[in-house]
C-alpha cells in the first residue's frame, strides 16, 4: 500500500491508527533500477537517507537527491562527493549547497537547531579539518548546534586548555587526530560527556594511513571514548547527533568567538 491507500484505509475504518503507523514505516522504497531509496528512514530512524557519493556517478547522485527531494526531503546529505560533480548534480538540484574541503553536500540546505545541548568538534591539527568539517555539517545537518575548536592538539596542551570552560558543558566531544591519535585520551580524561575519537590518515609513515592513531584511540585509557573507522567524520557527526538528541538540557554558551 502506498501513503494515499494507507491513509483511505483509515479514513474508511479499515486500517487503526497504529495499523497506519506501522504501514507507513514498512512502506515499499523507490526502485529506480541503480538505487532503491528508502523514503521513510526518518520515520523509522529519526534521520533521512544518506548519500554516499564517493562510488557513485554524478549522474546517479543527481537522480538520487531530486527523488528524495521531490518528496520532500530537506537537509538531503551527500558524502564524500567529489568537486567534479557538482555541476552535474546542481544542474538536477537547483537548491544544492557545497563544501569542497569536506566534500559534503546538502540538497535543500536549511539550518535549524532541535536540541538544547551542544557538540564540540575537536582536531588535533590543521590537517584534520576536512575531517572536521565532515562532522561538523553533518551534525549541523540534523539540528545540532555545533562548536568548532581546531588546531588544539597534545603538542600543545594549553591550546585545548584555554577551551575548558566550553568543553566540559558539551554533551558530546568528537575528537579528531592523525599522527598517535592522542587527544581523544586527554579529552576523555577531561569531560564527563561521551567522546567519540576519530583518527585521521594524517601522518608520517608509520602512521600507516591513520592504523596507529586508530590503535591508539581504541587502546585509550580514558574511559568514555568510542571509535569510529579511520577518517570516518560522518559517522562520527551521525552518532554525536543521536547522542545530543537524547540528552537532558544544556545552556548554549555565546560561541560566536568559539566559531571564529
Amino acid at each position: 500500500m502506498n501513503t494515499k491507500e494507507i491513509l483511505a484505509a483509515v479514513r474508511d475504518g479499515k486500517l487503526n491508527v497504529e495499523q497506519a503507523a506501522l504501514q507507513l514505516k514498512l512502506e515499499p522504497f523507490q526502485e529506480m533500477g541503480f538505487a532503491k531509496i528508502d523514503h521513510h528512514r526518518a520515520l523509522r530512524q529519526g534521520s533521512a537517507e544518506v548519500i554516499y557519493g564517493a562510488s557513485k556517478t554524478p549522474e546517479q547522485i543527481a537522480s538520487i537527491a531530486a527523488a528524495m527531494a521531490e518528496h520532500g526531503g530537506q537537509n538531503i546529505l551527500i558524502t564524500r562527493m567529489h568537486p567534479e560533480a557538482e555541476e552535474i548534480v546542481r544542474a538536477a538540484n537547483p537548491g544544492l549547497w557545497y563544501d569542497p574541503l569536506s566534500r559534503i553536500g546538502i540538497v535543500n540546505k536549511v539550518e535549524y537547531v532541535d536540541t538544547d545541548g551542544y557538540i564540540v568538534v575537536a582536531s588535533g591539527g590543521t590537517s584534520d579539518q576536512p575531517v572536521c568539517e565532515e562532522a561538523a555539517l553533518t551534525a549541523e545537518a540534523m539540528g545540532n548546534r555545533v562548536v568548532r575548536m581546531y588546531d588544539v592538539g597534545v603538542a600543545g596542551l594549553q591550546r585545548l586548555l584555554s577551551r575548558l570552560d566550553v568543553l566540559i558543558q558539551a554533551n558530546v566531544v568528537i575528537a579528531v587526530a592523525g599522527m598517535e591519535g592522542a587527544l581523544a585520551s586527554v579529552v576523555g580524561g577531561l569531560v564527563d560527556c561521551p567522546v567519540i575519537g576519530v583518527p585521521t590518515s594524517v601522518g608520517y609513515g608509520a602512521s600507516f594511513g591513520g592504523v596507529s592513531a586508530l590503535l591508539s584511540m581504541l587502546n585509550s585509557c580514558a574511559s568514555g571514548v568510542s571509535v569510529v573507522n579511520i577518517d570516518n567524520g560522518f559517522g562520527a557527526g551521525f552518532l554525536a547527533s543521536r547522542i545530543n538528541h537524547r540528552t537532558g538540557s544544556t545552556p548554549v554558551p555565546d560561541t560566536k568567538k568559539e566559531n571564529e
